[in-house]
């Protein structure tokens, strides 16, 4: 099988991470990696045994011509550049979220349906073995279902700047929140019909418009609700900075053992370690007929398996023309909820979906 030439753009954690992905994938090969920083393209081309490097994207499209090309930089550039990579007859893998607007980001989908190109957002927990798990018992609870979902980090030195220059283009709840928004859709199977949301800014150093906590609530047509927290910066709490917790009338189902680092560490945001499974039922003297269960998940990927994962989706999306119509549908309604979150601090009031 001829290989697909791969340009990656932005060498941050997660360009890396998937970089590490494509070399060690042989169907892949790749003909460049991209960063405005000199540094990051360097260091990481010197670890991949040394790859070309290119400071401008633009010039690294027209020279390298791609099969294909993986975008990890930051929001801001995320539409700007899929839609170079599409113009130019690539499929696409980018991070998430697929744009900053929802019209932006419909635009791009259709885009690529024109084109006949595959374009892939990167929803890591999708891919993730035991995320799968935990929506796959989430649907046995009944209906309706309550989530309850956070992810805090206390962030400081290069982290709190990472996440600092993220708030110029979109905050917390926003930048996060559309991993788990994406997980309560795919528990709950209904659509979202509302969308309310508190914040705060606990800090100077981001732009008065913006804040660095935020909490949505989401109501679904089927009764089920869910709520998502996040917060950013040296101030935020590590207490309860990983709750994953949903309940239904059948019993519960939360992932016990998520915070095995720092709230900052990349590689904690997805860990599960178990998944404690508790059933409602009860006997004829009301005490519990079913004792709870403790489901071992500590075999899990780690970051870069779960990046290779990703990618592996991407090349099966490519070589096998997946129809990625559900896919992209929930990228961009994942989107338009948490987009409205946003709105709805802004404007204090509740947003109907």
């Amino acid at each position: 099988m001829k290989r697909i030439k791969i340009l990656v753009v932005g060498c941050g954690n997660m360009g890396t991470s998937h970089a590490r992905a494509y070399h060690r994938l042989k169907a892949f090969e790749i003909v460049g990696l991209v960063s405005r920083k000199a540094d990051s393209r360097e260091r990481l081309s010197k670890e991949l045994g040394g790859y070309p490097t290119f400071a401008d994207f633009e010039m690294a499209l027209v020279k390298t011509k791609p099969d294909a090309v993986s975008i990890n930089t930051y929001p801001d550039t995320h539409a700007i550049y899929i839609r170079a990579a599409l113009n130019a007859n690539a499929h696409v893998f980018v991070e998430k979220p697929l744009a900053l607007t929802v019209k932006e980001a419909q635009r791009l989908v259709d885009l690529a349906i024109e084109k006949k190109r595959k374009l892939v957002v990167g929803y890591i927990l999708r891919v993730h073995p035991a995320w799968t798990k935990f929506v796959t018992i989430a649907r046995t609870l009944g209906k309706p279902l309550v989530m309850r979902m956070n992810l805090n980090q206390q962030s400081s030195g290069k982290h709190w700047h990472t996440h600092k220059q993220l708030m110029q283009s979109m905050s917390p709840i926003v930048d996060c929140g559309v991993h788990y928004v994406d997980i309560m859709c795919l528990m709950t199977r209904s659509t979202p019909i509302s969308v309310s949301a508190i914040g705060a800014r606990l800090t100077d150093e981001i732009d008065s418009n913006m804040y660095n906590y935020g909490q949505l609530q989401v109501r679904f047509r089927d009764g089920s609700v869910g709520w998502y927290e996040a917060g950013w910066g040296p101030m935020m709490s590590e207490t309860a900075f990983f709750v994953k917790d949903v309940i239904g009338p059948k019993g519960c189902v939360s992932i016990t053992d998520g915070a095995k680092g720092d709230s900052d560490d990349v590689d904690s945001h997805s860990k599960t370690g178990a998944l404690k499974l508790h059933h409602a039922s009860t006997d004829s003297n009301g005490k519990f007929s079913i004792p709870d269960e403790i489901i071992d998940t500590s075999d899990e990927p780690d970051h870069d398996g779960l990046c290779q994962l990703e990618q592996e989706y991407f090349l099966k999306a490519m070589v096998e023309d997946l129809d990625l119509g559900d896919h992209l549908r929930d990228a961009v309604n994942s989107l338009r909820i948490v987009l409205a979150a946003d709105e709805s601090f802004k404007t204090g009031k509740t947003v109907a979906l």
